[in-house]
């Protein structure tokens, strides 16, 4: 009986498995396709398109800026969440229902009226920073604070963190010596998590970026969508390119995850 539900429960993950593969596999194919007009399969095949692609300094650029912003944005995120929620929940717990409220309020907020309200902000008076970086930097730290928070206090939640606080300061470790080598390694993974989760919406993210900065930084979804109307199949090996660099870099992230949670 057991065998016959663990079959089920792979069949029914490999079924949503592919379906959720399609799409990715079919703009492979038009990012390869040379000729594809009345055939399931491209009648020719050619790589003219990622040359294309890959010879354009513009995409490096946009791409470099994209990673640059999406993780910047996530290290503030993670540098001001983390101990943040972690001294709220555990000395502060009156507070957190406040905190909590607070935390869910970008959810409610459209990406456009968001970014213009911000525009409005910071685009007189003695902090002008509209148009800049910076304003799209704090802009990407509020899309992501709701992400950050409920994996922290989720992870939180799991260890009991409290008990292992009042543990730890029993074997005479300060708070700062407990939460490091204690709280950090049992909340790493949870964390790992989210920050890949906040990477990969940042690094889609479009609206925030074209209206608060536009071409003044162009990152990498604004530059596929100046392209979007040149060739679909340059946009197909863009999309791909694109895939690829977040695959890596999560494969890098559970790798470093691994390698400091032993460390800690």
């Amino acid at each position: 009986m057991n065998k016959r539900k663990d079959l089920l429960h792979y069949l029914a993950a490999g079924i949503i498995l592919i379906y959720l593969s399609i799409p990715l596999a079919v703009t492979f194919l038009y990012s390869i396709a040379q000729k594809w007009q009345s055939s399931v399969l491209p009648e020719s095949y050619t790589a003219a398109w990622y040359q294309a692609v890959l010879s354009d300094g513009r995409f490096w650029e946009s791409l470099g800026r994209s990673f640059f912003i999406s993780i910047a944005a996530v290290l503030l995120s993670l540098a001001v969440m983390i101990p943040t929620v972690f001294i709220i929940t555990i000395y502060f717990g009156k507070y957190e229902k406040y905190f909590n409220v607070i935390s869910i309020i970008p959810f409610s907020i459209p990406g456009v009226v968001y970014a213009v309200g911000l525009i409005k902000i910071y685009s007189k008076g003695p902090v002008n920073i509209s148009g800049t970086v910076w304003i799209l930097l704090g802009a990407f730290f509020i899309v992501v604070m709701p992400y950050m928070h409920q994996a922290v206090r989720n992870c939180l939640g799991t260890i009991d963190a409290r008990q292992l606080m009042e543990a730890a300061e029993l074997l005479n470790a300060t708070k700062l010596q407990a939460f490091i080598h204690v709280i950090l390694p049992n909340i790493m993974k949870g964390i790992t998590v989210s920050a890949l989760l906040a990477f990969s919406l940042l690094f889609g993210e479009f609206v925030l970026t074209n209206i608060l900065v536009g071409g003044a930084f162009e990152t990498v979804q604004i530059y596929l969508f100046t392209k979007q109307n040149l060739s679909g199949h340059i946009c197909s090996a863009i999309v791909m390119i694109y895939f690829i660099c977040v695959l890596v870099l999560s494969l890098l992230t559970t790798i470093a995850n691994k390698l400091i949670s032993k460390a800690l």
